[in-house]
């Protein structure tokens, strides 16, 4: 047996679905604070692994292909006894698997489940292909960053994808378990990307006259 969890979220255990980026990072994020945090990686295409895989530390991990008969009912066995889950793919995707709110909801009413888009779960953009940049630019929070007199600076992928998604997500998530402590009832985290961004800019956008 491996140590115990120390920190705020010892004790809970969350359920990661493989991804890149912004969701490998709530989850790092959930995991450094103590969560019990299990990848579910797709069979057959194990994430980045190695030295380089910072993000995917602190967390264990176990191989499942969700389109395979009978691998919903599996991963709802384990949804039963988790007190989140987090995912990061296009909106219909998990309900596709069988693996939507409200069947993982059914499965466990105190379950927190965690998603995250770039443009949200519906409306005109919800299936278009997105970056940071994509989202930074339509928040509005793209056109303030760098020198006036020259083009915009782009800030990597940390701004709308980290800070704006991931980030946003593991708040969401973390206050949403507290409620569940105290309600015993489960909910839904939406976080999309292009909105955390234009929140990160509140006090940006305060400023512009």
């Amino acid at each position: 047996m491996g140590e115990a969890r120390q920190g705020p979220l010892a004790g809970v255990t969350i359920l990661e679905f493989q991804g890149l980026g912004p969701g490998p990072f709530c989850a790092m994020m959930l995991a450094d604070l103590g969560a019990d945090v299990i990848r579910i990686d797709r069979a057959g295409a194990a994430a980045w692994g190695g030295a380089g895989d910072v993000l995917g530390r602190g967390r264990r991990s176990i191989a499942v292909d969700l389109k395979k008969p009978g691998a919903a009912d599996l991963v709802l066995r384990l949804v039963a006894r988790a007190d989140g889950i987090l995912e990061g793919f296009r909106p219909g995707v998990m309900e596709r698997l069988g693996l939507g709110p409200e069947a993982c909801l059914k499965a466990n009413p105190k379950l927190i489940y965690g998603r995250m888009t770039g443009w949200g779960q519906d409306g005109p953009m919800a299936l278009a292909p997105g970056h940071d940049i994509n989202y930074l630019a339509l928040s509005g929070m793209l056109w303030p960053l760098g020198p006036a007199d020259r083009p915009p600076v782009p800030p990597l992928n940390l701004a709308a994808d980290f800070g704006g998604g991931g980030m946003m997500l593991a708040l969401g998530m973390v206050a949403a378990l507290y409620s569940a402590r105290t309600t015993g009832k489960g909910q839904v985290v939406d976080a999309a990307m292009v909105d955390g961004a234009a929140v990160l800019g509140t006090m940006v956008f305060g400023m512009i006259n």
